[in-house]
């Protein structure tokens, strides 16, 4: 009886000891079951008795195995000797498999070794077309696998006898590829051959397509060609749109410096767009902001049509045709001068796929043009006007500007963002400082900065005659030995310690070609820049960046649907 009064449980199969038989034990159980609570069960003393007799007659078997002289077990190990997977033997002791495929002279060793050097040969006389040897290998591998799976089936190992054929008839097949030139050096001198060949073609594919490329950027979609043309159209056949231009017209506002003044120069009405629009809708006083737009003579009505139809709010507009600049002409310009040179000509307008990569992007015509140079003339262009800021026509603008024309330029003459955070960026990346012009002038290691959101004081710009500076170096690129690529680097040059760095948030670059702007960066800037040729009025645009700049196009607008620009 347990302490509660409970009776013990007898095991099944043990004797009536207790006083209670099966059948009275059982009719009890279902009697009282119904009306008692579980209880934990406690072994009784038959139980443990039995278990004491079964540990008995086990140590009893293990006395009489000792006896009769039955071989220990070689599988058992102690508690620090690690496990060891074994091939018992027939004919004695077993056999440990680590120590079988260690050992240099044993059968599986050898198999083992030219199994691994024939998958090897099969993989190279299938790359040489050579599928006969490739099919006698595999077979020979299959016989090896058969022959080793044998023995780890039927526990024996493998001997001389079976593995010698087969070893023999793989070291042949062995000889014939080494005959055959399939040796490991001579195949690293094919795959190097290879790999030359497909770096070659690899690099002439990006020629190709950085030329399309180029090509591509250059070239005027046919939706912004009809464009254009519809606004001349609409422009020449229109009174209204004329006298609505004339009634905009405010030439007081245009030279009050007390206003926040923005220049654009560009030939293209629908990106001009863009950031006057984005500007506007983003200014804390819209009705402050005026733009001063410089186009071609080819759409210089089209850009008068298109804001004489959707006027920029109270902002006010002065457009005016870079042609009409009669100062601009070869006798004062260097770079005009130099475009009647036959050589140059053919350096910028004959580029091709022949030529290396590194120089198709120099060789641009838009770094010959006008109005992409018309930025080292601002204070002639605007001489009534003291501050400024240059907007490229690739830009979208997210923030209120106005806080720029508050900076203090602490006596320089520009203010930008710097993009030296990368090695790249730096004056070495963008001039020869083997000339020695350059070398002697320049720190190779200052940091560049970017065109396309800058703050120009335009009184120490003629204090220090910054144009004439600009010349003195276009003079000495005549040969284009001192840099290649378009503005940059003689804006470089010629703003050198005269330009201070602006908060990085105020200007973000490389929408144009970079997948991997940071989207945080993004969103705090007060512009993104689309340089590059990836511009977002073209189909190479990046779809991940263009919706930023497209929310800012009308696409209701009737001329924008009737050339499908989208």
């Amino acid at each position: 009886m347990t302490g509660s009064g409970t009776p013990l449980l007898p095991f099944a199969g043990a004797s009536t000891a207790t006083g209670y038989s099966s059948s009275r034990w059982q009719m009890n159980r279902r009697v009282g079951e119904a009306g008692r609570k579980p209880v934990k069960r406690r072994f009784s003393l038959t139980g443990m008795i039995f278990l004491m007799a079964i540990f008995l007659m086990a140590i009893v078997a293990f006395l009489g195995r000792r006896q009769t002289g039955a071989p220990p077990d070689d599988n058992h190990t102690t508690k620090n000797e690690p496990a060891r997977v074994v091939w018992p033997d027939s004919k004695g002791p077993g056999l440990n498999l680590t120590e079988e495929m260690m050992d240099p002279n044993s059968m599986a060793r050898q198999l083992r070794d030219q199994m691994t050097l024939a998958k090897a040969y099969v993989v190279i006389a299938k790359e040489n077309s050579n599928f006969q040897l490739a099919w006698e290998f595999s077979q020979h591998i299959r016989e090896c696998q058969l022959l080793l799976s044998e023995a780890v089936t039927h526990d024996r190992r493998i001997s001389e006898e079976d593995a010698g054929p087969i070893i023999r008839d793989m070291s042949v097949l062995i000889y014939q590829a080494k005959e055959l030139h399939y040796d490991s050096a001579t195949t690293i001198m094919k795959l190097k051959a290879q790999m030359q060949i497909l770096e070659e073609r690899a690099n002439q594919a990006s020629i190709q397509s950085t030329f399309l490329g180029q090509l591509a950027a250059e070239a005027i979609p046919k939706s912004l060609h009809c464009f254009g043309l519809r606004l001349t159209m609409a422009w020449a056949q229109s009174t209204a749109l004329r006298s609505a231009m004339k009634t905009r017209a405010q030439a007081s506002r245009l030279v009050d410096k007390s206003l926040y003044h923005f220049c654009i120069f560009s030939d293209n009405v629908l990106a001009t767009a863009v950031v006057v629009n984005s500007t506007v809708q983003n200014a804390k006083y819209p009705e402050k902001c005026v733009f001063h737009i410089v186009t071609d003579q080819i759409n210089f009505w089209a850009m008068h049509a298109w804001f004489a139809m959707n006027p920029p709010g109270d902002a006010a507009i002065e457009i005016q045709d870079v042609d009409e600049f009669t100062w601009l002409n070869a006798s004062y310009v260097p770079v005009l001068k130099q475009l009647q040179d036959a050589e140059m000509q053919s350096y910028y307008f004959k580029a091709s796929m022949e030529e290396p990569k590194n120089t198709i992007k120099f060789r641009n015509p838009k770094y010959m043009s006008m109005l992409n140079h018309l930025r080292f003339y601002i204070p002639e262009v605007y001489p009534a006007l003291d501050k400024l800021v240059f907007l490229d026509d690739d830009v979208v603008v997210q923030k209120d500007l106005s806080p720029l024309f508050e900076l203090d330029l602490k006596g320089n003459v520009n203010g930008a963002v710097e993009t030296c955070l990368e090695s790249f960026h730096r004056f070495h990346k963008y001039l020869n400082f083997s000339h020695p012009l350059i070398r002697d002038s320049f720190d190779p290691d200052a940091c560049g900065w970017a065109f396309g959101m800058n703050v120009f004081d335009l009184v120490a710009w003629r204090e220090n005659d910054i144009t004439r500076t600009y010349h003195y170096w276009q003079e000495q690129n005549v040969n284009r030995t001192l840099w290649k690529l378009g503005t940059l680097p003689p804006g470089l040059l010629t703003f050198y310690a005269r330009t201070l760095p602006v908060d990085r948030s105020w200007h973000v670059l490389g929408l144009g070609y970079d997948q991997n702007v940071d989207f945080k960066l993004i969103e705090n800037a007060a512009v993104i820049h689309y340089n590059g040729n990836m511009k977002p009025w073209l189909k190479l645009a990046m779809t991940k960046y263009k919706p930023l700049w497209s929310q800012y196009v009308n696409y209701s607008q009737p001329i924008i649907q009737q050339c499908n620009i989208k």
